[in-house]
């Protein structure tokens, strides 16, 4: 890594190491795995092995293509080496029933094995939420990758990035989503340059930044594609979310044909097929207010030119080569606060913290769930219809559509909103085998990670292997699985992701469940009820 003196922070050029692609230099877990010293991590997860097999499993490929198989994958340290195809009875008749063997073997009889999840967008948020807390959630419900926002500053972001790509924490693998200019000491006027976003590209690059937030940048449009342009120079990529401060100046279109690597979120793509320049923001609209954005964030989808919107407005996204990165989780709340306040894992699994950030207050951002009334939901309803029909024909006509979630913000826990991701994905018609595509192969190709996102040798150990076919039931994806009859036709539950592999350490999901567990009885201690959740529906102390 080459190294400069000025503008990068030096202490951050010191100090940090962070693998700017998952094949740099081999991590202390892959030496252990060469020393055939798997890593224990308290019993929650263990490994690399020198060679792990997975015996008799049924294999979803990540790129789109139907379920296949039984097969036995052998992965040796963090990669997966063979799958061998074996079909028990075929096997019989010619006498030759050996499988192969290694370190530890996972007999996946009955289990479905699928690339690990790639979150485009997510937060680890601040204290008083332990850290640990989100990882173990994402990893126990399958995601293996991450963009997560800075939250706790630039420095933490990095650290935690090395640390996770070292594996001496249990955690995804992480690349901070950080504003443009992050971890360099360029002043303003030099940001706002178009003639010196190589420069500042480049100094982000060296301080170990991946992915630059566009989010700030939007009034100046030249600016936007001089940074997109300098980013993908880099080996950078870029990820807007277009606020409506800006839009009138650049929209989703523009920002498309700018360079833009992924929209996030749904801004812009209806104001990019208004009859005029910008929305009809009402006469009390004032930006800082959430409940007033929010309000006319979902409003503007019934003023847009719907066939504009479905045909050159998507023509001119596919054309110029924009991903989509819907986050339709993050959003569902506001079409029926009341279902999302009263999800069942609350009480158990959200975490204190998070519900205490949730609860309506002007002072959080994404809490703006006061005074919203049954138009709001009506608005946010028919926004979410015609979304979805956005993202239908821009998949159709060969667009693509990547994943995330962008908890943890507006009642979206970490780990479940995953699930209810691909749920909202197969919503707007997107076949399964698609939703599923999104969040493994197309992820990976968005963030520019050739080794991620399939089930193949020669690709990387990030694996979920799940209790149920998931192409036929989401929710199997679930921690807690769902409700099917087995063969002597018995309600049965089925149990989650059994295992998540990361990097070729395979967890143990159940016991991270558990851990998470642990966490959120010890932030509800003492907690009094609220009058969201608790107080109008619990019976009064005697």
């Amino acid at each position: 890594m080459r190294r400069i003196a000025f503008p990068a922070a030096a202490h951050l050029l010191a100090a940090v190491t962070v693998a700017l692609s998952v094949a740099a230099a081999p991590s202390v877990a892959q030496q252990a795995a060469t020393a055939g010293t798997p890593l224990n991590f308290n019993g929650l997860a263990a490994g690399p092995y020198r060679r792990l097999v997975i015996q008799n499993a049924m294999v979803i490929p990540g790129h789109g293509g139907p379920v296949a198989g039984p097969y036995d994958i052998v992965i040796e340290g963090n990669t997966i080496t063979q799958m061998i195809p074996f079909d028990p009875v075929a096997a019989e008749r010619r006498g030759n029933t050996q499988r192969p063997t290694g370190d530890r073997v996972i007999d996946a009889t009955g289990k479905y094995v699928m690339p690990g999840m790639i979150d485009l967008h997510a937060h680890i948020r601040t204290q008083p939420m332990e850290i640990e807390y989100p990882y173990y959630l994402k990893l126990a419900h399958g995601v293996t990758t991450m963009v997560n926002a800075a939250d706790r500053g630039v420095d933490s972001a990095l650290a935690q990035a090395r640390l996770s790509a070292e594996n001496k924490i249990l955690a995804p693998r992480m690349f901070p989503l950080t504003t443009w200019g992050s971890a360099t000491r360029f002043p303003r006027e030099v940001l706002e340059d178009p003639s010196r976003a190589m420069e500042v590209a480049r100094a982000m690059r060296e301080a170990g930044l991946r992915v630059i937030s566009m989010d700030a940048w939007g009034f100046n449009a030249e600016l936007v594609g001089a940074i997109a342009k300098a980013a993908k120079a880099n080996g950078m990529i870029t990820s807007f979310h277009i606020p409506p401060s800006t839009i009138a100046v650049v929209n989703a279109v523009k920002a498309a044909c700018l360079g833009i690597t992924m929209i996030e979120h749904h801004y812009g793509y209806a104001e990019s097929a208004l009859d005029r320049t910008t929305q009809d923001f009402g006469r009390e609209y004032e930006f800082g207010n959430e409940n007033m954005r929010f309000r006319y964030a979902g409003k503007v989808w019934t003023e847009t030119n719907r066939e504009r919107l479905l045909g050159p407005v998507v023509d001119s996204l596919v054309k110029c080569g924009v991903t989509m990165l819907p986050t339709r989780v993050v959003y569902e709340a506001n079409r029926d606060v009341v279902r999302a306040t009263s999800l069942p894992w609350h009480q158990k699994y959200t975490h204190q913290a998070l519900l205490n950030w949730n609860y309506p207050n002007p002072a959080f951002h994404g809490a703006f769930h006061f005074d919203w009334t049954s138009d709001d939901e009506y608005y946010w309803q028919a926004q979410y219809e015609l979304w979805g029909k956005l993202i239908f024909e821009f998949n159709k006509r060969g667009g693509r559509v990547a994943y995330g979630t962008d908890d943890n913000y507006i009642w979206a826990t970490p780990g479940f909103s995953t699930v209810r991701e691909l749920q909202l994905l197969r919503e707007t018609g997107m076949h399964t085998l698609e939703v599923v595509r999104s969040a493994t192969s197309a992820s990976a190709a968005t963030l520019g990670e050739p080794r991620l996102g399939l089930v193949r040798p020669g690709y990387l150990a990030d694996l979920a292997i799940v209790d149920g076919n998931p192409i036929y039931n989401l929710k199997f994806l679930y921690s807690f699985g769902d409700l099917m009859l087995d063969k002597a036709g018995k309600m049965v539950r089925t149990t989650g992701i059994v295992h998540t592999i990361k990097d070729g350490i395979v967890i143990e999901n159940a016991k991270l469940m558990t851990e998470v567990e642990k966490m959120v009885a010890k932030s509800k201690r003492n907690v009094s009820p609220t009058n969201v959740i608790s107080a109008p529906f619990v019976p009064p102390r005697p």
